[in-house]
């Protein structure tokens, strides 16, 4: 990762400096077991493998396929991962029970899980058994797995709230039977991160085999603790795709691999420019589906409205972005809204293909593009196009003789649809009323009427278009009229509102009406 692309604080490297971080740290994917556990999660066998083989393209070192005791579809997924022969070791779930280590063999994984409640809540309300008891299954699951020649990760569930005394005997004994690794997981997530610090510091001294972080996200420190863990001795990292898992979840793999990299200068074998690509498959096959404002990964990560972030943003992205969008398969994205200022209207335009557009006919784009994000949530390209069209349309014609002062419309199930109109005819002011099939005819048929005498038009066509989908949509009419000389003339409008859309169309027509009529008395002359 380019150290060009990365634009964080210089008190990381100065806090760093107290700090014996590992040079690399091992990644370990639970998304296809502890991931699937959040309720409403469930994948099929073609899908976990498809993950499986994205988490390995994505440079994860050890992916815990499942918990093949589980059930035989359960078992068929994880054999089916562990025989693609996938650079990534594969791991199998399993308590400390023969039937279950023997699932995990019999499905060829590398590595075995094994774990054991540990706190004396979990041994009185969820084992029903003694320390005594539970630590002598912890030592023989450990040797079992070793005697069958697996790598083998243990847990003592639930550490975080298991007397240290005890936690630290237990993680002693089962490094003495052979253990490999040695989890500590905050199963139900209640620690902060000076606590992790504290604990991992401690078994960091106890135990000579690797350590790894367990965080659970239940107040939202998931990340936080798996980092502070870090910080305290442990190189391994469990973590999943999305931060999916139970309740609140895990500690998100994106967001725990891009801080060790860019905020304390770790490095992972995470090829972080797959990021995006791995996380939106896992919205997909477990649609559950990131809020916009998700770091790193969500959709409105490197999203910029405001038009004082966005103008700088353009020249320097390093003003107001952490790293550079490509680093996890992101792009910046310069968001029109009402917050946002010209440069970023005269971005999105010069996008959308106009390179060159007058600076006042910019600024009055912008200021009604604002103004139809104050009553619309999500502004389209077609919008901007839509309302820039009008506007560069308008200001090349002719200044209007006929505007709009003012429009009030009447409608309902058993009220006839009325329109009360105020034009301005020059410096006259012109008032009338009318009434219609509905708001549309009615205003119409009002602006026709205080008319009538100065300009006698027929409405010929009428078409109206959605710009874009949902209630809010832009309005986008089209109105042709005929003069007594079978003379036709064609204007649009856009507007958020269909009545004034209609209404602003009609009078441009008729202003297009006046002013033929008016040329063509000078010509006669």
């Amino acid at each position: 990762m380019s150290s060009e692309k990365i634009f964080v604080s210089e008190f990381n490297k100065e806090a760093g400096k107290k700090l014996k971080m590992p040079a690399r740290v091992t990644v370990f994917d639970s998304t296809l077991r502890d991931g699937e556990q959040l309720a409403g999660v469930s994948f099929k066998t073609e899908e976990k493998l498809e993950i499986a083989m994205a988490l390995d393209k994505l440079g994860v070192d050890i992916i815990e396929a499942g918990f093949p005791v589980n059930s035989q579809p359960e078992f068929d997924a994880v054999e089916k991962i562990a025989n693609e022969k996938l650079k990534a070791k594969v791991c199998g779930l399993a308590r400390v029970l023969t039937p279950d280590i023997d699932a995990c063999l019999n499905a060829g994984v590398d590595i075995v899980h094994v774990f054991v409640s540990t706190s004396d809540i979990h041994l009185k309300y969820q084992m029903g058994k003694t320390r005594e008891e539970v630590l002598k299954m912890a030592v023989d699951a450990v040797k079992y797995v070793k005697k069958n020649g697996r790598e083998c990760i243990f847990s003592p569930m639930d550490a975080t709230r298991t007397p240290l005394e005890y936690l630290l005997k237990v993680c002693k004994e089962v490094e003495k039977a052979g253990a490999d690794r040695i989890n500590v997981p905050d199963t139900v997530g209640v620690m902060n991160p000076s606590a992790t610090r504290m604990l991992f510091g401690k078994v960091r001294e106890a135990v000579k085999v690797p350590i790894q972080t367990h965080a659970h996200n239940d107040f939202g420190l998931a990340v936080a603790n798996t980092l502070a863990g870090v910080e305290a001795g442990a190189t391994d990292v469990q973590v999943t795709v999305n931060g999916l898992g139970e309740r609140a979840g895990n500690a998100s793999l994106e967001q725990v691999v891009m801080s060790l990299h860019a905020l304390y200068g770790v490095r992972t074998n995470i090829k972080t420019e797959l990021l995006s690509e791995t996380s939106r498959l896992l919205e997909r096959y477990s649609e559950v589906y990131l809020p916009p404002n998700y770091p790193l990964v969500g959709k409105a990560a490197f999203a910029h409205e405001s038009g004082i972030h966005a103008h700088a943003v353009l020249k320097a992205g390093q003003t107001f972005e952490p790293i550079a969008p490509e680093l996890v398969g992101q792009k910046r994205r310069i968001v029109v809204g009402k917050h946002s200022g010209k440069a970023s209207i005269e971005n999105a335009l010069k996008a959308l293909g106009y390179e060159k557009i007058e600076q006042t006919l910019l600024i009055e784009a912008t200021k009604k593009i604002k103004e139809l994000a104050e009553v619309k949530k999500q502004i389209y390209d077609e919008d901007i196009i839509a309302i820039s069209e009008d506007v560069i349309g308008q200001a090349a014609k002719t200044k209007p003789l006929v505007t709009l002062e003012e429009v009030t419309v009447v409608t309902g199930n058993k009220i006839t649809p009325a329109a009360s109109i105020v034009l301005k005819y020059g410096d006259e002011i012109l008032k009338g009323a009318g009434q219609g099939v509905g708001p549309v005819d009615a205003a119409a048929n009002a602006i026709q009427t205080i008319l009538g005498s100065t300009v006698r038009i027929k409405l010929t066509e009428y078409n109206l278009r959605a710009i874009t989908g949902g209630t809010d949509a832009l309005a986008d009419v089209t109105i042709k009229v005929m003069d007594e000389q079978k003379n036709v003339f064609a204007a649009n409008a856009v507007n958020d509102d269909i009545v004034m859309a209609s209404v602003q169309a009609l009078l441009r027509a008729i202003n297009d009406a006046i002013n033929y009529q008016k040329r063509t008395k000078e010509k006669r002359k």
